[in-house]
């Protein structure tokens, strides 16, 4: 898709105004910064990070997968199984939603144990 296809896309797939301004290059950096923020200690809440990993899933559904192959790969390496998915995803093989920070702590620690993911 071109960049204005991704915008129609994210506007068809109800995302905020500013992610439909921000386009292919706005999922991207979010996604890249998401799985910094990862990397270094995500400091929100379970629902935040629920929130996050949605734009991994509207970056698959609008066929974006290879432009976040790197940062794949290292969020990949950061998780933790889960006993159950920590959030919902039509993509069949969607790794993101199978696991949680290998360096969990503060809210979102105390989230996914309440939920018994943790």
């Amino acid at each position: 898709m071109n960049d204005e296809e991704i915008r129609q896309f994210l506007e068809d797939y109800g995302c905020p105004a500013h992610i439909v301004r921000a386009g292919r290059e706005g999922l991207i950096r979010r996604w890249e910064k998401f799985v910094q923020e990862n990397e270094s200690g995500y400091r929100l809440g379970l629902e935040d990070y629920r929130n996050d990993l949605d734009l991994r899933e509207i970056i698959e559904q609008a066929g974006l997968s290879a432009e976040v192959h790197d940062a794949d790969r290292r969020f990949r390496a950061l998780l933790k199984p889960a006993s159950r998915p920590v959030w919902e995803s039509a993509t069949p093989d969607a790794f993101w939603i199978w696991g949680y920070p290998s360096n969990a702590s503060g809210a979102l620690l105390e989230d996914l144990e309440a939920e018994g993911l943790a």
